[in-house]
């Protein structure tokens, strides 16, 4: 009897042994395939984004013309959005005209910005303009007075 109760236990020994290997085995193999699923999730993702920045960066390339500039624009909260711009125009403020990107009202002084690229600063209603600057200075001339130069950098600001 001692011989039948040996058997089945070393049996049963051997049979949780074999599911613990097996058990083993596969969480091994499905862990193998998550970190390489996960690694080509990943990829995905990586070429998702480079894709979108990619769009973006061509969204953010306006006119067909063949002198090109720099053209950054700050809302009041300090977001930036940059533009590459393309014209044949002569002066920035044709160029920005022509593309929609700026609109404004013809004085005595010129043209007076009051949006840039959808957003209107009031000066009338809270105090705020947009001021233009060529280089990173503040102009001494205004946007539909100032040449187009290739490489130029211009950009507006709302101020206050």
């Amino acid at each position: 009897m001692q011989m039948k109760w040996s058997k089945k236990l070393s049996s049963f020994i051997l049979c949780v042994v074999l599911t613990a290997a097996m058990a083993l085995s596969t969480f091994g193999c499905n862990g193998r395939q998550n970190d390489t699923a996960s690694e080509g999730a990943k990829a995905d993702v990586q070429a998702e984004a480079q894709e979108k920045d990619q769009a973006q960066a061509d969204d953010n390339v306006l006119g067909t013309g063949d002198t090109g500039f720099s053209l950054k624009v700050a809302d009041q909260e300090g977001a930036e959005t940059e533009f590459e711009i393309r014209t044949d125009k002569e002066t920035v403020g044709e160029a920005l005209l022509e593309l929609e990107l700026i609109e404004g009202d013809e004085s005595e002084y010129g043209l007076y910005v009051k949006t840039v690229n959808g957003i209107t600063a009031d000066y009338d209603e809270d105090g705020t303009y947009w001021a233009f600057y060529i280089g990173g200075e503040y102009a001494q001339t205004g946007v539909d007075s100032t040449p187009v130069t290739e490489g130029g950098e211009y950009s507006f600001k709302v101020e206050k």
